[in-house]
C-alpha cells in the first residue's frame, strides 16, 4: 500500500538533527526505499515554510523534487470540507489541510503516515488507515 506522508514525519526526518534517530525517520527511509511514499503540494508547502537560510530551503526543495505531488482534485476539497463537518458534529476539530490529506488517502486508498495525534480521532470516523512505524530504532 502506498502511503501519504505529513509534514509531522518529514519534519523529524529532514529538519530536526537528533541524538537518537526516531523510528518514523527510520520508517520514513525504509517507505522511500520501497517506493511506496506519496506527498501532496499542501504538505511539500509546509515543510518549506519558515526555513530561514536560503541554502537549507534550496537544498532541501531539491531533496523533495524526487517526489511528485498526488493530484489534487475538486473532488478532494469537497470531501475533505465533507470530513471536517463529521469530524466536527462529533466534536473533532482538525485542520484544512488535515482532511485534505484525508481526502486524498481516502480517494486512492493510501495510508497516512503521521505523528499528528488528531489523525487516530479522525480514523474513528473516516475511512482513512493510519501507517504505523516499528518500535523506535535505538
Amino acid at each position: 500500500m502506498k502511503v501519504l506522508v505529513d509534514t509531522s514525519v518529514w519534519s523529524l526526518a529532514l529538519r530536526r538533527t537528533q541524538q537518537k534517530e526516531r523510528s518514523e525517520a527510520a520508517e520514513l527511509r525504509r517507505l522511500i526505499s520501497d517506493q511506496r511514499v506519496e506527498i501532496i503540494g499542501p504538505v511539500r508547502q509546509e515543510i518549506l515554510s519558515e526555513i530561514r537560510e536560503p541554502s537549507h530551503f534550496e537544498n532541501l526543495e531539491e531533496r523533495l523534487s524526487a517526489f511528485p505531488d498526488v493530484p489534487i482534485r475538486a473532488e478532494d476539497h469537497v470531501t475533505a470540507a465533507k470530513f471536517f463537518n463529521l469530524c466536527r458534529s462529533k466534536g473533532i476539530q482538525g485542520a484544512n489541510t488535515d482532511f485534505l490529506i484525508c481526502a486524498v488517502a481516502a480517494r486512492n486508498e493510501f495510508a497516512v503516515f503521521t505523528t499528528d495525534k488528531d489523525f487516530a480521532l479522525f480514523a474513528k470516523c473516516l475511512p482513512i488507515v493510519l501507517h504505523k512505524a516499528a518500535e523506535e530504532v535505538k
